[in-house]
């Protein structure tokens, strides 16, 4: 009985299943961290992009809402885009405008979490005197 109990033969195959599971799922891991910076980043271009463009002296803070909504539903989905508001204030003592973007926090694939995550863009007015 002693000598089959030590017996080691078929180890070799268990440590490479055990092995090979915990390295897929690291590697997914990492994957998916890598998608979810890209999809924030994205959409945190996106909002700083409608708010210059909100900002300009011709456009109104409802084209930045529509430049922003165009730019994440182009690159990302339209169900990234959904929740986008400006609002017009004061950001480090300037006129300023802002862009907010709520939007999915991707958890697996592009499937995640509604209103996980949310980015603000902000540019100054250009006023033309």
């Amino acid at each position: 009985m002693r000598r089959l109990l030590r017996d080691d033969a078929g180890a070799a195959i268990a440590e490479f299943v055990m092995v090979s599971a915990l390295l897929t799922l690291l590697t997914l891991s990492v994957l998916q961290l890598g998608l979810a910076l890209l999809v924030r980043n994205t959409v945190l271009d996106a909002a700083a992009e409608g708010a210059r463009f909100a900002a300009l002296a011709d456009n109104t803070p409802a084209d930045g809402v529509s430049r922003t909504v165009a730019l994440i539903s182009a690159t990302i989905g339209p169900s990234y885009a959904q929740n986008v508001t400006v609002a017009s204030g004061q950001y480090l003592g300037h006129p300023a405008i802002a862009v907010t973007v709520r939007a999915p926090l991707p958890l697996l694939g592009l499937i995640g979490l509604p209103d996980g995550m949310e980015v603000s863009g902000h540019a100054a007015v250009e006023e033309l005197d």
